[in-house]
């Protein structure tokens, strides 16, 4: 009851200081939220969309179940998950933040997954996508796109050690199975395909309009926690609270001989990925390879941004939210490691100006530019595409009112 009580009051203490300093920093405040906005509908809302689509249509389809027997002999051994986790897994790594839990949250819902396992799935299905490490972090913000295979390797292999690790979360609740793991099936597997099918007996219109429907629901609330962490992260810093706690890191840092300058990218990176990875590529003083450790830091984090996208997603199922945020504990550090490992090897055969003599990176240098590009003209035309789904979004829900009230 104490501790409930004290809770309660911290609360209520951050959200009044929250609305004291709106309205000491007005300007400041539209300032971010236009910046979140602006990353909102150029970035996040194009991407996503067309993912959170097709999944839902292809987990009505029956397609993700079929895939799911499938992959389970390679899915259970691995991560004690069903074979459906690696379609969630693949999609979550393509798509970005916070597909993994969306259809983990889904999955959950039609019972494919037990309590234990969607909090497993959940805990390594989330990463940042590849656009968003090489287009954004490396190209736009280092001006280096190779610097991305460097982030992108280090994030995805600390990602797969998180699974590996977690594998072993909620062996004493779970009970012990004794099924012996089968070879795929792919007879079984159409069955499965046609059975689940059969069981969802909306028409293909109805179908079409859920899932977008749902989708952009998903992506309206993922809007308004990039707004809302943006202004907090500016009003944190203009309220000095950014720098204060950045004093205590200094020392920490100094352990590890990093620079003093990297501490408040650090902070601004535990609110949120963007402007973090942003003000650490702008640290003077510190070295590339500094400033690649924190970025892994930061990306493997995620920040608090996507952690609350994350728990708003999860409180809609019985999914508890702490093995989440323990993973992303472990993946951050992870990707420090895997960044600090590899540095010498992606140092010397990518970021030097003479060409090594292995081909291997001058492919990787072309998929960077390519990345580099699409990410360019996701930037210019994801505004008028975002509009135009919420007209369509809009439409939609104009016709199920009028079919609703005859």
């Amino acid at each position: 009851m104490y501790r409930s009580k004290i809770k309660t009051i911290l609360l209520a203490l951050s959200a009044s200081l929250l609305a004291f300093a709106l309205i000491a920093f007005p300007a400041v405040a539209v300032d971010a939220s236009k910046k979140g906005l602006n990353t909102w509908w150029t970035i996040v809302f194009p991407s996503l969309l067309p993912f959170l689509i097709l999944s839902e249509i292809m987990i009505g389809f029956g397609v993700v179940r079929f895939l799911g027997v499938l992959l389970e002999p390679l899915m259970r051994p691995l991560f004690r998950v069903p074979g459906v986790g690696g379609f969630v897994w693949a999609m979550g790594m393509v798509s970005g933040f916070p597909t993994g839990a969306k259809l983990t949250a889904r999955l959950r819902e039609e019972k494919q997954l037990t309590k234990i396992e969607a909090e497993r799935l959940a805990s390594f299905s989330n990463a940042s996508n590849p656009m968003f490490i090489i287009g954004a972090v490396s190209a736009a913000f280092f001006h280096n796109p190779k610097l991305g295979f460097l982030l992108a390797f280090a994030h995805y292999l600390a990602n797969f050690t998180v699974g590996i690790c977690m594998r072993f979360y909620g062996s004493k609740d779970e009970k012990k199975k004794t099924e012996k793991i089968r070879r795929p099936s792919l007879r079984k597997a159409l069955t499965e395909l046609h059975r689940t099918r059969l069981k969802d007996k909306r028409p293909i219109g109805k179908l079409l309009g859920d899932a977008v429907s749902s989708s952009i629901q998903s992506l309206l609330m993922v809007g308004g926690f990039i707004i809302l962490f943006s202004v907090i992260n500016r009003l944190l810093f203009h309220l000095h609270i950014t720098s204060f706690f950045a004093q205590f890191l200094q020392s920490f840092f100094q352990l590890f001989h990093f620079p003093a300058d990297l501490s408040i990218p650090f902070i601004a990176g535990i609110f949120e990925i963007t402007l973090g990875s942003k003000l650490t590529s702008d640290a003077e003083s510190a070295t590339l390879m500094h400033k690649a450790i924190i970025t892994s830091f930061i990306l493997g984090f995620s920040g608090l941004s996507v952690q609350a996208q994350v728990a708003s997603i999860l409180a809609q199922t019985d999914i508890r939210f702490k093995p989440f945020f323990f993973a992303r504990i472990l993946q951050a550090l992870f990707a420090c490691l895997y960044t600090f490992l590899s540095w010498d090897f992606f140092a010397k055969h990518f970021f030097t100006s003479e060409k090594p003599a292995m081909a291997v990176p001058d492919l990787l240098g072309d998929s960077s530019s390519f990345i580099q590009t699409a990410f360019e003209k996701l930037s210019t035309f994801g505004p008028v595409f975002t509009i135009g789904c919420l007209l369509f979004y809009c439409f939609i829900l104009l016709g199920r009112m009028k079919n609703r009230t005859i």
